[in-house]
């Protein structure tokens, strides 16, 4: 035949497609009623954003982008992911700003140049989240909570969720000096990649999946013993939240991810079922890259989900995607005391299927409901201490105005 689709980019066949549309439908729907917004960003970024953002020393600037020079003489690269895009995106149109959560999500194609292999193509697809404006662990909790609950609405079973922390620049220098020092010692038994690593992101040597550099970091020190209070803690905050929604986790002192930009609180999300690839997606905290690509200072959480590797799974499984509801709920956490609480609602109302979204900044009720008639939402449900006391909210119809108190066993019921 005279020609044929490059090597690693394959042809999605009409066959194929309903499978495609399921999980497309699943994101759009879930992911909206987690309350997050779409955004669509080009194929084609200037070269430097990520150079920039993921890391020179990354095998992905180092090794994998598709880089070339345009007619304009600049330097262009198809996107290798799509953290840093969104974020640009929101500097550049002023998406983002110091008063306010901006909850984001895409789904599309991205291009590496690396070795074709089941599950994993020089063009291949990412559907993911960044929820920007807050450093609450409730907000690291509720990304992870949509990864799960996105997941069990395909039908997928056994989900943990493998987490650690990357350290910030406060507690991250301390640590990478224990960790050379021990590579240092171990620094011939070291696979050549992780010999380069050493010396240029020493954290990606705990990545490797080399046999002898594993039997090397088995005894490494673990970065979870030199965190920062306040990043220990972080982590510890939303371990227990999800503790609380019947989520297990596991602290994974090696899980660390792939790009420079992250900072803090790290996670996989994984199906013991799945054998040794049972990671469906990753992600964690990048609190510096917005102020790093020029935008004001903000923390920022997310994660990216494989298309593709998903489809296989799925189609191993023979599983499929479950329907979701359509009405929509605002909670308002009036005082910190009401803030855990209303989290532990707003998750039985998605499990539930209902949307639901909280506001994660301390916004007082005024402010909570203007939120909520911006959102659309169909009701508001007000958790201040004396509801906390009583243990009973105020729902408020939205469109009629009405309000009446329900217990907050009640509230899924008086909703439907």
């Amino acid at each position: 035949m005279k020609y044929q689709s490059l090597r690693g980019m394959r042809d999605i066949l009409p066959g194929e497609t309903p499978l495609w549309q399921k999980i497309e439908s699943a994101v759009h729907e879930i992911f909206r009623r987690f309350g997050y917004s779409e955004i669509r960003t080009p194929l084609l970024e200037k070269t430097e954003l990520f150079s920039r953002s993921i890391g020179g020393s990354t095998d992905i600037v180092s090794k994998e982008m598709y880089t070339f020079t345009d007619k304009g003489d600049r330097s262009v690269t198809l996107r290798p992911e799509e953290t840093a895009p969104v974020v640009r995106a929101a500097i550049e149109n002023n998406l983002i700003s110091a008063d306010k959560l901006t909850k984001l999500y895409y789904i599309g194609p991205m291009f590496r140049y690396e070795r074709p292999q089941a599950g994993r193509l020089r063009q291949f697809h990412q559907a993911g989240v960044e929820a920007i404006g807050s450093t609450s662990p409730l907000l690291d909790a509720e990304v992870i909570l949509l990864g799960i609950r996105f997941f069990e609405g395909l039908g997928i079973k056994g989900l943990e969720v493998d987490m650690n922390s990357v350290g910030c620049p406060k507690c991250r220098p301390g640590y990478i000096k224990k960790l050379k020092s021990f590579l240092k010692e171990q620094f011939d038994a070291l696979c050549r990649d992780c010999r380069t690593r050493y010396e240029t992101n020493p954290l990606r040597v705990l990545d490797c999946k080399n046999e002898e550099c594993s039997t090397v970091l088995s005894k490494a020190p673990a970065l979870s013993a030199s965190l920062c209070e306040n990043c220990a803690g972080s982590l510890e905050s939303a371990r227990g939240l999800l503790s609380d929604m019947g989520i297990k986790t596991s602290l994974n002192n090696r899980l660390v991810r792939g790009l420079d930009y992250y900072t803090g609180t790290t996670f996989e999300i994984v199906s013991r079922q799945l054998g040794s690839q049972s990671a469906l997606c990753g992600g964690g905290r990048y609190d510096g890259l917005i102020e790093e690509l020029g935008g004001p200072k903000l923390p920022a959480v997310g994660f990216a989900i494989g298309i593709e590797r998903l489809i296989m799974l799925l189609k191993e499984q023979k599983i499929a995607d479950k329907g979701t509801g359509s009405k929509f709920v605002y909670l308002a956490a009036l005082g910190p005391g009401s803030q855990k609480e209303a989290f532990l609602i707003m998750n039985r109302l998605r499990s539930g299927g209902i949307r639901a979204d909280m506001d994660h900044t301390g916004k007082s009720l005024k402010s909570c409901l203007k939120t909520a008639s911006q959102l659309q939402a169909d009701y508001t449900v007000i958790i201040g201490d004396e509801e906390l006391s009583r243990k009973a909210a105020i729902i408020k119809d939205m469109k009629t105005g009405e309000q009446k108190e329900a217990a907050f066993e009640r509230i899924i019921e008086e909703i439907k």
